[in-house]
């Protein structure tokens, strides 16, 4: 679970030199304060946010449809709400907390988590700081203790977090976790009709089964939830099917602990990690009267998996060659990453009125089949971005955008602009298009106003300004 903003502002630059927390002998200017999620923050030599960060803080890929981590984060949220429903009233269980601050106090990332004050992840090398008191989240785990003392029992706490790692293609600065956690009353682990607090606290020694304070019945009965609930989880990710085990771990804030596996493509692949959790830290949270379990997972390692996407920075990518593959899609969609070509895109936009009589939907897929059989393998994609009908004219209107790319080479400008014009002389004489209009860029999200076709002006570029 420890592995598994929105704008970030700096509202006073201090021109005072500072020794860096991480490297003494190096001399740094740091910010006198940031703003971040709208608070402000005195800083001070811990300070060590680095621009990349700051950019970073700026996405909120988790939100973007478009995303295969939103898709995924939906299907475990989705799963949740159906199978764990409250027994009177079937409200779903799990509270879902998704916009939670990002940047927590170092008692909430570590200290309420039990974790010792010499652990290596304290260290500035792997932790952002914004001062020597705060800092961005390393874990969504940072919000167990203030969620439970809120008064809830059972919550999935989801969002980005930050870690100082090495980058590569499954290493990344800010990944993105799902936590979950479930409390129980007496009553709720074991039935109303037992009566005695010694069916579930005692006066124990703690072993590798259970914690001191815990019975063995307490103890069983949390880890049976806890495994029945996760295996379920697994499998709908996985499917039915799926081949499971458990491997015993260790983690500060749960205990026993354990990391959940299953057979993906011949090997063994971990899940999640899980326990059940550290009575002190429900105690210190004021909820030392109830028991319970949480685990954490971490999405893009999820994603990495089920989706079959290569590298960790493409979650990260606006290239519409990958964002297009999980656009529309539902959750439970099982779909696999197509691998994009690492040549830029060409965009161009065509516009065109409609012959009198034809419908929206049909010149939409005369339009698709066209440009396909005209572009061959270079038409990477075709979106209809625009509709327009004129009532009092009885006039219609659509647009496209044709993505060109190819898998082995750059394509030119003027190889593209040939193809492209084949399309305009080929689509249908029979749809009498009275005003064409085409606007292009190369291997840039394209800039352009209104289609000219309704009246508004296309953006005028230079021939250089189109192609830098």
């Amino acid at each position: 679970m420890l592995r598994s903003l929105s704008f970030i502002r700096i509202t006073r630059f201090s021109s005072v030199r500072c020794f860096s927390a991480v490297r003494p002998d190096v001399v740094r200017e740091i910010p006198a304060q940031v703003e971040v999620d709208g608070v402000c923050y005195q800083t001070d030599d811990w300070y060590n946010l680095t621009r990349p960060i700051h950019r970073l803080l700026e996405r909120k890929i988790l939100t973007d449809p478009q995303n295969p981590l939103s898709l995924l984060k939906q299907r475990i949220v989705d799963h949740f709400h159906r199978n764990h429903r409250r027994a009177n009233h079937r409200t779903p269980v799990f509270a879902v907390c998704d916009s939670e601050n990002r940047v927590v106090s170092t008692f909430d990332n570590f200290d309420s988590l039990l974790i010792p004050e010499d652990h290596v992840s304290r260290r500035p090398a792997d932790t952002y700081y914004v001062n020597k008191d705060t800092c961005l989240r390393a874990h969504t785990s940072a919000h167990q203790f203030s969620l439970i003392r809120k008064g809830l029992d059972a919550f999935l706490a989801v969002g980005d977090v930050y870690r100082r790692d090495e980058i590569d293609r499954t290493h990344y600065p800010c990944f993105h976790q799902m936590e979950g956690v479930r409390l129980f009353s007496q009553d709720e682990l074991f039935g109303r009709h037992i009566k005695s607090d010694s069916q579930v606290f005692e006066n124990g020694e703690q072993t590798p089964e259970k914690q001191a304070g815990h019975s063995r019945d307490t103890a069983l009965a949390l880890q049976v939830h806890l495994k029945q609930s996760l295996e379920a989880l697994a499998r709908e990710l996985f499917g039915q099917e799926a081949e499971m085990r458990w491997v015993d771990a260790y983690f500060p804030f749960t205990h026993p602990s354990f990391e959940l596996e299953v057979i993906f493509d011949g090997k063994w692949v971990e899940v999640l990690g899980c326990g059940v959790m550290q009575q002190d830290l429900l105690r210190n949270a004021g909820a030392g009267d109830k028991v319970g379990w949480a685990f954490g997972l971490g999405l893009e390692r999820l994603a990495m998996i089920l989706y079959g996407i290569p590298d960790i920075r493409l979650f990260w990518t606006t290239d519409s060659g990958f964002t297009h593959q999980f656009a529309k899609l539902k959750p439970n969609d099982n779909i696999k990453y197509k691998p994009i070509s690492s040549f830029p895109q060409a965009h161009r936009d065509i516009s065109f009125f409609l012959a009198p009589g034809v419908e929206f939907h049909d010149m939409r897929s005369d339009s698709f089949d066209i440009i396909r059989d005209v572009g061959g393998d270079l038409v990477e994609q075709v979106d209809l971005i625009d509709e327009f009908e004129n009532k009092k004219k009885g006039k219609k209107s659509q647009t496209f955008r044709i993505v060109y790319r190819s898998n082995d080479r750059i394509m030119t400008r003027e190889e593209v602009n040939e193809i492209h014009k084949n399309v305009e002389e080929t689509l249908p004489k029979s749809r009498k298009r009275t005003r064409l209009q085409t606007s292009q860029t190369n291997g840039q999200l394209l800039a352009r106003g209104q289609c000219a076709l309704h009246g508004f002006p296309v953006e005028k570029k230079s021939e250089e300004e189109r192609y830098e």
